[in-house]
């Protein structure tokens, strides 16, 4: 069997292993400080929250017990405030279904000969939520801090998971990553043909936690600062990491990793986190674990692992005959209908079915099952839609697709059923539907209900009602066969979303693929101006002969026709040393003299070069410069050049000129880097005329005008004075050059 194949294979078994996981088992001091709490009489959440939340495996159930009733789970929900919804019943049963892990210390047996216990692992989890949630509130005051805290506390679920499922081979992957002084990441492929990162990942989206916490799980070891610039909700994947970085730095429990941690500065600077502020999350987190071990008694000496497990395996039998006996209790309550419903609902539809059609499909089931008069099923995708997308049954389950202009002045959906179920009069909610529709309802017996998803109305639905029932009757009728469609087609939602999210990671990927491959070029450029040189050498000498000898014969020429050839001759000589010189001062610029200069000054300079350089004067060029931080450390008459460049291709990317081209200059003190913004609203540039827009020689105009070294000129010089420039344009939209330049 080959390689691939082995690991294939141990991947397949390992995701089996992985996939019965119900839950992560928390550790047996723990429990002790919990059990006590769950037998007060009056028990609230409140008096479970403080451990619950400081427990990877207690906030992960919390987690999936939420995502499985859609009036908990919320968006931005933090651990304590989905705690505070739970029924306390519901809550008891959850925390008491969780497996207890077995005792530690130096009694304990075989775990005290381990490489790495599996409190030294809970340590480090603790430490880096502790971190991470400092890191959020310097970083992203707008942020909530505790989402950050859940996802540095659960960001090695993956290695919780295998120690759990399989703790043999993950003791010998971690004393191969210690003997090897290795990440564990590496060990883990090389075994299992996967790592703690994508198994974390797929506990995670299994078990309903929110999917920037899934996004931490997933790509703490990745490239974030670049990943978390392409893709937003990645920030947390970035805090997540440099907390993973401190806490292996601190010493605070053991990550399973052997190798040295990065460097945190580089990614605490692109955070816009300086030294004083990280001697300060250092300092916090010494004390916050002191307090979070006191509470959790985590440096308890008496725990009785045995007893802890018979009053868990007591309670927890308890728990789930309890459990048990009341979801028997709803499904004999429930009508045997509703089966029915979903099995010809859900097998009517596959992973590749839109949302629209989806709609549709359910919208039939609906009006076959409900035996209604015409029913409209529309979706609510976003928060500020202007077109809505609606399916209409007629009678005989006739079905169109239709588009709809959202309403100005009121929510798509009524407010009263945007976060909870309920069941309206359709009359007075949503006339501005009818009066868009062609279709004919009987406003007096039709009705609205909510599809939820995640505790939110993703769609509504509207039909006609045609037999007298009581309200609540309706309520418990409809509630469980509007949840099918709310899930069903949340799930299209998030396919499509993820699919967006699987194209930005590609593109993503193949900017990467574009800057490596500027690097290279860039190692090219010394044999370039070596090129350049010689051709220099070798061709202005005999280029001066031909030039001199066109000249001479043309004075001395009668003939009309030979004296435009040899004037033809002549130009062409000029052309071409002209593409020369711009080779050569494209490969080898003179060397900046760099000094304090104010941008303004640069500025004025660079917008007059380029009404010369475009013929065109008084451009309409509107200047903005912070008064804060004006000054730049570059060799000023180079960048007056290189910006008179950007803004001579902004000039001309209009057919004629009607709107302005806008610069901007902003400081950023705590970096030291100037931002130019320049902003034309000119013809754009498709993708592909973008990638090569700084390429030598490359021009969009036809062949004959320019030589396409404007911008190419600009970059070069700029990278010189140890600044960036950064190109995005749309085709039809414009274009926007961002040039960061050094303050000091």
């Amino acid at each position: 069997m080959s390689d691939k194949a082995t690991d294939t294979t141990a991947a397949y078994q390992v995701e089996l292993a992985i996939n019965r996981l119900e839950s992560l088992s928390t550790l047996p001091c723990v429990a002790a400080q919990l059990f006590p709490k769950l037998l007060k009489g009056n028990l609230s959440s409140l008096d479970l929250a403080e451990i619950i939340e400081s427990d990877p495996a207690l906030t992960s159930k919390v987690f999936s017990v939420a995502g499985l009733d859609g009036n908990i789970l919320e968006d931005g929900l933090s651990i304590r405030q989905i705690l505070e919804k739970l029924d306390i019943s519901l809550l008891r049963d959850t925390v008491l279904s969780v497996q207890v892990a077995g005792s530690f210390g130096a009694d304990s047996g075989a775990e005290m000969y381990k490489v790495v216990t599996r409190k030294q692992l809970f340590l480090h989890c603790l430490a880096v939520a502790i971190c991470a949630k400092d890191i959020a509130e310097i970083a992203f005051p707008q942020m909530d801090s505790q989402l950050a805290y859940s996802a540095g506390l659960l960001h090695d679920i993956g290695k919780l998971a295998l120690d759990q499922t399989m703790p043999k081979s993950f003791e010998k992957i971690v004393r191969e990553a210690k003997m090897q002084s290795a990440g564990s990441c590496t060990i883990e492929q090389k075994y299992l043909g996967l790592d703690h990162t994508i198994i974390g990942k797929r506990l995670a989206q299994k078990w309903g936690v929110p999917e920037q916490i899934v996004l931490a799980i997933w790509l703490h070891h990745s490239d974030t600062a670049i990943i978390s610039q392409n893709i937003g909700e990645a920030k947390i994947a970035q805090i997540v990491q440099l907390a993973d970085i401190i806490a292996r730095q601190c010493s605070i429990g053991q990550s399973c990793s052997f190798d040295s941690p990065d460097s945190p500065y580089i990614i605490a600077r692109s955070l816009n986190i300086n030294s004083e502020q990280m001697q300060q999350i250092r300092r916090s987190l010494i004390d916050g674990i002191s307090e979070k071990s006191e509470l959790l008694g985590l440096d308890s000496k008496n725990i009785a692992a045995n007893y802890c497990q018979t009053v868990h395996a007591a309670i927890a039998q308890l728990a789930h005959n309890n459990t048990k006996l009341s979801l028997e209790n709803r499904r004999l309550q429930a009508s045997s209908g509703h089966f029915d419903f979903a099995t010809e609902f859900l097998s009517s539809i596959t992973s590749m079915t839109s949302s629209i059609e989806a709609a549709e499909k359910f919208a039939i089931s609906w009006q076959n099952f409900y035996q209604t008069g015409s029913v409209c099923l529309y979706l609510a995708e976003g928060n500020e839609q202007e077109l809505i997308k609606a399916v209409v049954v007629e009678g005989q389950q006739a079905t169109k697709k239709v588009i709809l202009n959202a309403p100005s002045a009121r929510p798509i959906i009524p407010r009263e059923l945007t976060r909870k179920f309920d069941i309206l009069d359709a009359d007075g909610n949503v006339n501005w539907l009818f009066e868009q529709l062609d279709t004919e309802f009987e406003l007096s017996q039709t009705k609205i209900i909510p599809l939820l998803c995640s505790g939110k109305a993703i769609g509504a639905m509207i039909f006609e009602f045609r037999y007298p029932v009581e309200s609540k009757q309706l309520q418990e009728k409809f509630r469980a066969t509007a949840a099918i469609g709310g899930i069903a087609l949340g799930m299209t939602f998030s396919s499509n979303k993820q699919q967006h999210f699987a194209e930005q990671f590609a593109s993503f990927l193949n900017k990467v693929k574009t800057e490596q491959r500027h690097q290279a070029s860039e190692e090219l450029l010394e044999a370039l101006a070596e090129m350049a040189a010689g051709a220099a050498h070798e061709l202005n000498n005999p280029l001066s002969v031909i030039s001199g000898r066109a000249q001479l014969l043309g004075k001395s020429e009668t003939d009309s026709e030979k004296k435009q050839i040899l004037e033809q001759i002549k130009e062409n000589t000029d052309d071409l040393a002209g593409i020369i010189d711009g080779l050569m001062n494209f490969a080898r610029p003179k060397q900046p003299r760099p000094d304090n200069v104010d941008i303004q000054q640069i500025l004025d300079e660079a917008v007059e070069l380029a009404s010369k350089k475009t013929n065109t004067a008084n451009p309409d060029i509107q200047v903005d410069v912070s008064k804060a931080g004006k000054e730049v450390f570059v060799d000023s008459a180079q960048m007056a050049s290189a910006i008179s460049n950007i803004l001579a291709n902004a000039i001309e990317s209009y057919p004629a000129q009607a709107e302005p081209i806008k610069v901007t200059a902003i400081c950023d003190e705590s970096s030291d880097i100037l931002t130019l913004e320049i902003v034309d609203m000119g013809s754009g540039m498709d993708s592909v005329t973008l990638q090569k827009a700084i390429q030598p020689f490359f021009s969009a105009k036809p062949a004959g005008r320019k030589r396409g070294m404007g911008l190419a000129y600009a970059n070069r010089l700029i990278q010189l004075n140890k600044g960036t420039l950064n190109i995005t344009s749309q085709l039809a939209s414009g274009t926007t050059v961002t040039v960061s330049l050094p303050c000091k």
